[in-house]
């Protein structure tokens, strides 16, 4: 027995050059989480299941590593790191290495009867950080499984597997199934006025703190083809005794309020400006 965990350590460090010493080799988590898993597929291959997973709930706990006690793992297995999962019908041969947060997962069963959904791990092989190998595939011995790959179907011996499978190639939808879903859109809002149209109006005032001219306010007026209520096509008031027809005949209902919407206020120096729109309902 003593020879078996050298030669399991000496395989070890042929592998990881980070360890000085087989002492820092033991301190490992994979280590552990390979003399747990010993200890539960002993319990469950005595149909002693509550045992088994209790073993295996303790040193998921301590080692951050969840291999089901039902998992067949050959010799020399190395989890370097962590944070891997292993299913219960998984086979792994020997001298595999696998690095952290490697899932080696089953598919779920169609007809619900559970059988081999997990992956067999053949001699040699290497699986990368992040690597997903799903389903009840065959990893070829000496074979590699580049970083964050996901695997879900079989891999020749000695080959080498990196990336995503592929989906189907994107298709539009067919011309009678756009027609049966249209879609809605809205409906178009008024036009917008030109800008010739628009009236912009200042005020200057005086800024009594240091006695210089300053703009105090400024504000464009978009009230359509008319200039508002009250007057007329080319600006000008209208008579105190004009019919009310005048203010309607400018493109605008007579008896509609003005709408005043502030949009920004900011500050240059001493002098305050405020930009806002005067809109009529139609542009709201």
């Amino acid at each position: 027995m003593t020879s078996a965990l050298l030669a399991y350590l000496e395989s070890i460090k042929a592998r990881d050059p980070a360890p000085r010493s087989r002492w820092e080799i033991l301190q490992y988590p994979g280590v552990w989480a390979l003399f747990y898993h010993r200890i539960a597929h002993w319990l469950f291959g005595k149909d002693l299941f509550f045992l088994a997973r209790l073993v295996n709930h303790w040193s998921r706990l301590v080692t951050a590593i969840d291999i089901h006690p039902g998992a067949d793992i050959g010799k020399n297995f190395f989890i370097e790191h962590g944070f891997v999962v292993i299913g219960e019908t998984a086979t792994i041969g020997d001298d595999v290495t696998i690095y952290q947060k490697v899932t080696l997962g089953g598919t779920n069963p169609t007809d619900g009867v559970g059988g081999k959904r997990h992956p067999t791990i053949e001699d040699g092989v290497i699986i990368g950080s992040g690597a997903q190998v799903l389903g009840p595939i065959i990893v070829g011995a000496r074979a590699r499984i580049g970083s964050n790959s996901v695997v879900n179907k079989d891999v020749p011996p000695g080959a080498t597997m990196v990336g995503t499978p592929r989906g189907p190639p994107w298709s539009p939808p067919s011309t009678a199934r756009a027609r049966s879903c249209p879609t809605a859109r809205p409906a178009p809002g008024p036009p917008i006025p030109p800008p010739e149209s628009w009236r912009v109006s200042k005020t200057r005032s005086t800024n009594c703190a240091r006695g210089s001219p300053s703009w105090s306010r400024s504000a464009i007026s978009r009230w359509g083809p008319g200039r508002g209520k009250g007057r007329d096509r080319n600006g000008a008031r209208l008579a105190a005794g004009a019919a009310p027809d005048a203010a309607a005949s400018i493109g605008r209902p007579s008896g509609e309020a003005t709408v005043r919407q502030p949009i920004r206020r900011f500050r240059r120096g001493a002098a305050t400006r405020h930009l806002e729109i005067l809109t009529g309902p139609a542009y709201l």
